[in-house]
């Protein structure tokens, strides 16, 4: 009975595996929030910066030079070019990392418009400081033209770490967005308004990857190693049991 149990146990290790190997293949993008961080030099008028953006592979655009890049590995296009949606100053500016009022030029999106950002490489990070985070607020990301996923209000704001005084309580927070696996990486983002309202960011961070982002070390499969360890204990355990029925037909 005992080797039976060990034999059983060895099945379920192998089925493990498996599932963990499919589980890494499907194509999700994750994200996480935190406060951020302060900005170059400490700055705490700047909004918040992402955990990762003195990384030397991760490439910030903050807006402060007032425009929107046209040219470059990251280009801007609003859907409406009437002026509605543009880069601006005001009290709803994305608040910094302990909530602080942000005096730069940040990122807005207004109702029914869309800001399309085309890459020159796939990516698998993308952060924004987002704030005030209000209703109608989509994030879209795309491989070409084939969305990958979206995220909305209703996913980011339940969990907002910082309730901004200057925007009546509304939630910010810095939100870290990172691909799950190779199929996950995105070379087109749209930040959406849709109805009424506005979204506000600031301090796009972008990280050009090959795999999944390890900044989080997110949904980790086991490494080569851990893999061939659970295989060799299952194979003990065959090996014991083949030893017993021989054994036992002596």
């Amino acid at each position: 009975m005992f080797f039976k149990k060990l034999a059983c146990l060895a099945a379920l290790s192998a089925s493990a595996i498996a599932s963990i190997a499919y589980a890494g293949s499907a194509q999700a993008i994750s994200f996480k929030i935190t406060t951020g961080v302060n900005g170059p030099n400490g700055a705490t008028n700047l909004g918040a910066y992402s955990d990762f953006w003195q990384d030397p592979t991760v490439t910030t655009i903050d807006f402060n030079n007032g425009v929107a890049p046209t040219t470059g590995f990251a280009k801007y296009s609003f859907q409406k070019n009437d002026g509605s949606s543009s880069v601006r100053t005001d009290t709803w500016a994305p608040a910094g990392a302990a909530g602080q009022v942000n005096t730069s030029k940040y990122l807005a999106v207004f109702q029914g418009n869309a800001v399309t950002i085309n890459l020159a490489s796939t990516l698998n990070y993308f952060g924004i400081d987002w704030g005030a985070i209000s209703p109608g607020n989509v994030f879209s990301f795309y491989k070409d033209n084939t969305l990958i996923k979206s995220f909305t209000t209703a996913d980011v704001n339940p969990v907002a770490p910082i309730k901004a005084s200057q925007h009546g309580g509304e939630g910010n927070g810095y939100l870290h967005f990172y691909s799950d696996s190779l199929l996950d990486n995105f070379n087109k983002i749209v930040i959406t308004q849709t109805g009424g309202g506005g979204f506000e960011s600031d301090n796009h961070s972008f990280n050009a990857g090959t795999g999944r982002f390890t900044g989080f070390d997110p949904k980790a499969t086991p490494e080569p190693g851990m893999i061939l360890g659970m295989l060799a204990v299952g194979g003990v355990f065959v090996n014991q049991r083949r030893k017993q029925k021989l054994q036992d037909a002596k």
